[in-house]
């Protein structure tokens, strides 16, 4: 009983850590949407996509005509872009990630077929699979002719493999964070050396000041 439960417990978390999420979102003719997807180094990314169109006769969403694209963009985290290219109504786009950190993807449809659109709205269907969940494991399987076993252990690697990557970039954001931190305490600090040199030539000047103020007067 307790293996079942701590088994669970492996599960849940290898789910959250490599996500692998569908979504949809309406945008307008010359709307932009973006996502942000914190990625580890030497990762995978599958994105798949479709879109349907607001019809008015039937008020509900129907499947795109094939003249309507999408314009797929990836930056990575320098914002330098990794993918930039022009699908149709349904698509599938792949990347790897060669800079731990947030990356950013974003979806627009073309400017060129809008007479399509007709003022109305586009829903676009988006799943985002990453890390190990890339894998078509049944493919796997009939192209190495794994047994069942085989085919579990090579899940087990791909797991274990993914897991250190993820150490290592959340490693990447602790160091990141600790400069961080260690730039803004050095500079706080030269602040407030700063402000007291001022305050201490402050008051040797103001002591000078009255001294003189003083003698000038035959005060003292």
């Amino acid at each position: 009983m307790m293996l079942s439960v701590t088994a669970a417990g492996v599960i849940l978390i290898l789910a959250w850590i490599y996500p692998s999420y569908a979504l949809y979102f309406h945008i307008g003719e010359t709307e932009k949407k973006c996502f942000i997807e914190e990625i580890p180094d030497e990762t995978m990314v599958i994105g798949k996509y479709r879109t349907q169109l607001w019809d008015k006769q039937t008020s509900t969403f129907l499947p795109s005509t094939p003249g309507l694209g999408m314009h797929v963009e990836i930056k990575d985290p320098d914002t330098k872009i990794i993918l930039s290219r022009q699908y149709g109504s349904d698509g599938r786009f792949t990347f790897t990630s060669h800079t731990p950190g947030e990356h950013q993807i974003c979806l627009h449809s073309n400017s060129t077929k809008m007479a399509l659109f007709a003022g109305g709205k586009l829903r676009v269907h988006l799943d985002i699979q990453v890390g190990e969940h890339t894998n078509n494991y049944p493919e796997i399987a009939a192209k190495d002719k794994l047994t069942e076993l085989q085919l579990r252990v090579r899940q087990l690697l791909d797991q274990v493999e993914q897991i250190q990557k993820e150490q290592n970039y959340q490693r990447y954001r602790e160091e990141r964070f600790r400069m961080t931190s260690e730039s803004t305490n050095q500079r706080v600090l030269w602040w407030s050396i700063a402000q007291t040199l001022i305050l201490i030539v402050t008051g040797i000047w103001q002591m000078k000041h009255l001294k003189s103020f003083f003698e000038a007067k035959k005060l003292v």
